[in-house]
């Protein structure tokens, strides 16, 4: 989502980010939750702005169920209007767009993401919508996850309004600041895999983990991560498999191309993220989306080369059983966590790394072909996905 985000403990401080991970953590269980049986599609922030004929070309469910209710949230609320002023816009995509909002009593700046609802073609869209505002309100008072402030519903459109992220992404972050070493990469993993085990103990899994979908709070040298955008997530129960390819390119793990996974799909997708962290670049890169995939299924996890040789053995061994293709060997999040690298603070060396520079060509690669591949490479899972 564009620039979304909230405050939290989880903090960079002189050069470090101080996690809390889940553990002193608590949310309201489901039972807790207001009546929303909602779930919320990802509004095609300022993520990528795609060409809507590809996912249509990719949107293959036969059967179609026309939507066949006006009323999204399914009860009335404010008016937004009443209670927010609309600034400047963020990003848009297919679905809707994000806007910069400011509280009128408060003077408070949060981010809205409004999704038009003429373009909720189906019951299956309305409930995506549903279902990502409810995961967001049962995540909310996590340190590390965009906090959601209110929904609202016009004739128009749904409006989301969260927390702003204002710092920008976290790849840009480290490409310039000053000194960046594989102790700040562990407690970076730190971070994100404690908003991976929170949303795998309450049964959700996110199913597009990327750097994108992790944003600064503010400029500070300080600001909190935090994890955004929950409209491919969904709640799943211990042994259940999914079967729709969802996910961005790099990050996607080789079960879901095989349409047979469950939620070590998530760790998988934070190894590609610490791999990147390390050393620059992804594991499993290739010109195209069918040699991207080619590798991820099939490739060589490159451990041995330049600038390998440089990084810990510790770092070495956790990147490989993250990205061990077998989840049933796969690390789950909570495993992550207690792996001597990031859980011992005196283990990852403070060696400066030289991921920076290589991080910086990968991040900068040509954003049309970035975006045609993330379009070209989705499936949208019962007609709901949007980027």
């Amino acid at each position: 989502m564009g620039n979304t985000c909230c405050d939290g403990r989880n903090v960079l401080k002189n050069e470090r980010f101080q996690s809390d991970s889940a553990k002193g953590w608590t949310t309201k269980s489901p039972e807790q939750q207001p009546p929303l049986s909602i779930q919320y599609e990802p509004l095609e922030q300022t993520k990528i702005l795609e060409p809507e004929k590809k996912i249509e070309q990719q949107s293959v469910e036969p059967q179609k169920m026309k939507r066949v209710t006006n009323s999204v949230l399914q009860r009335k609320t404010k008016k937004l209007e009443d209670l927010f002023t609309l600034g400047e816009k963020l990003g848009h995509g297919r679905f809707g767009t994000v806007f910069v909002c400011i509280n009128k009593g408060s003077g408070e700046r949060y981010a809205c993401k409004s999704i038009e609802k003429s373009k909720l073609l189906t019951d299956d869209d309305v409930e995506d919508v549903r279902r990502e505002i409810q995961i967001m309100h049962l995540l909310a008072e996590h340190p590390n996850v965009v906090s959601i402030k209110g929904e609202y519903e016009d004739v128009v459109a749904v409006h989301i309004v969260m927390e702003l992220c204002a710092g920008g992404e976290l790849f840009d972050r480290i490409v310039t600041s000053g000194h960046y070493s594989e102790r700040k990469a562990a407690e970076l993993t730190r971070t994100i895999v404690g908003v991976v085990e929170a949303c795998h103990s309450l049964g959700v899994m996110h199913r597009d983990l990327k750097p994108e979908n992790f944003l600064l709070m503010n400029d500070k040298e300080d600001a909190v991560l935090k994890a955004i955008d929950f409209g491919l997530s969904v709640f799943f129960k211990p042994g259940e498999s999914f079967h729709h390819i969802v996910g961005s390119p790099y990050y996607v793990a080789p079960e879901v191309l095989e349409k047979n996974y469950g939620p070590e799909v998530d760790v998988w997708s934070v190894g590609v993220i610490v791999y990147i962290l390390l050393c620059g670049v992804p594991p499993f890169w290739a010109e195209t989306q069918e040699e991207i995939f080619e590798q991820v299924q099939h490739g060589d996890l490159d451990l041995s080369s330049s600038p390998w040789l440089s990084i810990s053995d510790g770092a070495k061994d956790l990147v490989r059983r993250m990205l061990d293709r077998d989840p049933k060997r796969r690390l789950t999040a909570h495993e992550v966590l207690s792996h001597p690298w990031i859980e011992v603070n005196d283990v990852a060396p403070h060696k400066p790394l030289d991921s920076p520079s290589r991080m910086k060509q990968f991040s900068s690669m040509n954003k049309l072909k970035k975006m045609s591949i993330i379009t070209s490479s989705m499936v949208k899972p019962k007609n709901t996905y949007k980027l």
